[in-house]
């Protein structure tokens, strides 16, 4: 039969009246032979997530409810106008009557590249080999860097739709461009509520809601 105790905060299994607690690698141990002070680590590692995970799970619920007095101060807004206030996308921007606050919804577009970005990535190379050493050096440089991969395998997607902004008129350079056009999807769109107290200098200073800002 297994039941639990309190005196440690990782679920105990008692079996022939032997206390086991189980490891990361699944393996029951003994609580007798098992140090205190690791004990005490898994006591004080566990009291903490459970305060981080209950904090959350308001966090949470606070975002839903602030949120929901936006949206719903937006359709008072445009009922004023006989309307009614035209979807999510896009962002907007409210502050206070004495302007020490202000909030902000933004919208952010989460976007990937399928494999048509390699072959961008291919006529541009080939459009490069084609023009003059001079020119070609930095630009290789510059191209070079925008398809450079983070530690996750990702390429930024601000530095590869950045290479749109260069008018180069060489039809590889113009079929490259509409490859990595063809090749941006939006896979999800993520909302953020972000409030702002203008500090003593005039300034709008985010309030973090961030534990490393606060």
């Amino acid at each position: 039969m297994t039941t639990m105790t309190k005196q440690t905060a990782t679920p105990v299994t008692i079996l022939n009246d032997t206390e086991y607690m189980t490891d990361e690698k699944g393996r029951l141990n003994p609580v007798a032979a098992i140090k205190p002070i690791d004990l005490l680590r898994d006591e004080t590692v566990t009291d903490i997530a459970a305060k981080v995970l209950r904090l959350n799970g308001v966090m949470k619920a606070e975002k839903e409810a602030l949120f929901d007095l936006a949206y719903d101060f937006l359709a008072l807004s445009a009922n004023e106008y006989e309307t009614v206030y035209g979807g999510k996308k896009g962002n907007v921007s409210l502050q206070s009557y004495d302007g020490r606050y202000k909030f902000q919804i933004a919208m952010q577009d989460k976007t990937v590249f399928d494999e048509r970005l390699q072959i961008a990535k291919n006529l541009i190379d080939e459009c490069i080999s084609e023009w003059s050493t001079g020119s070609a050096v930095e630009i290789k440089a510059l191209v070079n860097d925008a398809f450079q991969v983070d530690k996750e395998g990702k390429v930024s997607t601000y530095r590869v739709m950045g290479l749109k902004r260069h008018n180069f008129e060489h039809p590889k350079w113009l079929k490259a461009m509409q490859a990595i056009q063809d090749a941006t999807q939006v896979t999800s769109t993520k909302e953020y509520l972000r409030v702002y107290e203008r500090d003593e200098h005039g300034k709008y200073q985010q309030i973090a809601l961030d534990f490393s800002k606060v």
